[in-house]
């Protein structure tokens, strides 16, 4: 399972975040995703720790926790929703008439 971190700082990097989780259990591994375009971080992060009961003691600590001057938003992961193409298809407009 993941951690999803909200409301990060944009100063934020993978040490920071490593070094925060670490204190409540080993951290397998952290995601600080960035913008494609300016390469900034996104002000979330995923990070993953080698047991359930570190990843719950690590949630009950931070969330709501004031950390580099933002109150932390702290939970279990949720798995990414799909939404679906961006292709064409009906839109809901059924206004198209027929000839016979």
């Amino acid at each position: 399972m993941s951690i999803y971190v909200g409301n990060l700082s944009y100063d934020v990097t993978q040490e920071d975040l490593n070094g925060v989780f670490a204190e409540y259990g080993s951290v397998k591994r952290v995601q600080l995703p960035t913008d494609r375009e300016t390469g900034r971080v996104r002000g979330f992060a995923f990070v993953e720790m080698g047991a359930e009961a570190e990843e719950t003691a690590a949630i009950e600590a931070l969330d709501g926790a004031e950390w580099m001057g933002r109150d932390l938003r702290v939970n279990k992961a949720k798995p990414r929703e799909d939404r679906g193409s961006f292709g064409g298809g009906n839109r809901g407009n059924n206004s198209f008439s027929r000839r016979y």
